[in-house]
C-alpha cells in the first residue's frame, strides 16, 4: 500500500516540492485504477455543475465543491499533476510568432508575480495583443489590452454597421459597397479609386 501526503492547497507548493510530489504520483501509477467518485474543484455554482455531471455520468458519483483541492487529497494530487504538466509545457513552449529570443523568465504566472508582470508588459503589443502563448481571456491579459492596446470595434450581427460608424463618429467600410454607379450624378462628391478608373471599371446598379 502507498500512501502520499497531498497538502491541502497546491498553489503553495513550491516548483520543486510539485515535481517531487509528481514524481511520488507517478511511481505508485500501479496503483491507479477506474474511479468509482469523482471530486470536482469548482468556481462556479457547484450545485449545478454536479447535477450537470452526474446526469452525464450516472454511474459515478460526483462530489463538486469549490476550493476541493483544500477538502480532498485526490483533488489535490490532480491538481499537482496538472501544475507539473503546465510547467513542462511551458519551458518547452514553441513560439509559432517571430518573436527573436524571447525572454523565458515568466515567473509563476500568477498576476500578483513581479517577473510576470514584467513579461506581460514587455511582450504587449498594441494592435495583436499578445502571442498564443497567453491566454486572451485571462482578465489580467484582457485588462492590460483594454487600457493599452488599440481600441476596435466590430461591426456585428447586433448592431448594423452604418450605426456604429456613427456612433464612433467614422464611415463605415460597409458605405462603399452599397453606392450606385449613378450616385456621382445625384450630386455625391464620391470618385472612385485610381485601381478602379485605370483598369476603366464602373459599378453596376443591376446585372
Amino acid at each position: 500500500m502507498t500512501v502520499l501526503y497531498c497538502p491541502p492547497d497546491s498553489k503553495t507548493l513550491t516548483e520543486a516540492e510539485r515535481e517531487k510530489l509528481f514524481q511520488n504520483l507517478s511511481d505508485a501509477k500501479d496503483f491507479v485504477g477506474w474511479a468509482l467518485q469523482v471530486f470536482v474543484d469548482t468556481v462556479g455554482p457547484a450545485e449545478k455543475y454536479e447535477e450537470k455531471l452526474s446526469q452525464r455520468f450516472p454511474g459515478l458519483q460526483v462530489t463538486v465543491r469549490p476550493k476541493a483541492d483544500s477538502l480532498f487529497p485526490i483533488v489535490s494530487a490532480a491538481s499537482i499533476c496538472a501544475k507539473v504538466a503546465r510547467d513542462h509545457a511551458v519551458k518547452d513552449w514553441n513560439f509559432p510568432e517571430d518573436l527573436g529570443d524571447v525572454d523565458t523568465d515568466y515567473g509563476s504566472g500568477y498576476p500578483g508575480d513581479p517577473k510576470t508582470k514584467a513579461w506581460l508588459l514587455k511582450y504587449l503589443d498594441p494592435v495583436f495583443g499578445y502571442p498564443q502563448f497567453i491566454r486572451f481571456s485571462w482578465s489580467t491579459a484582457k485588462n492590460l489590452m483594454d487600457s493599452k492596446c488599440c481600441a476596435v470595434h466590430w461591426d456585428d450581427d447586433e448592431e448594423d454597421g452604418e450605426k456604429a460608424a456613427a456612433r464612433q463618429n467614422n464611415t463605415s467600410m460597409l458605405t462603399y459597397f452599397n453606392r450606385s454607379a449613378g450616385s456621382a450624378a445625384n450630386g455625391a462628391a464620391h470618385q472612385s479609386h485610381r485601381f478602379f478608373t485605370e483598369r476603366r471599371l464602373q459599378g453596376l446598379d443591376a446585372l
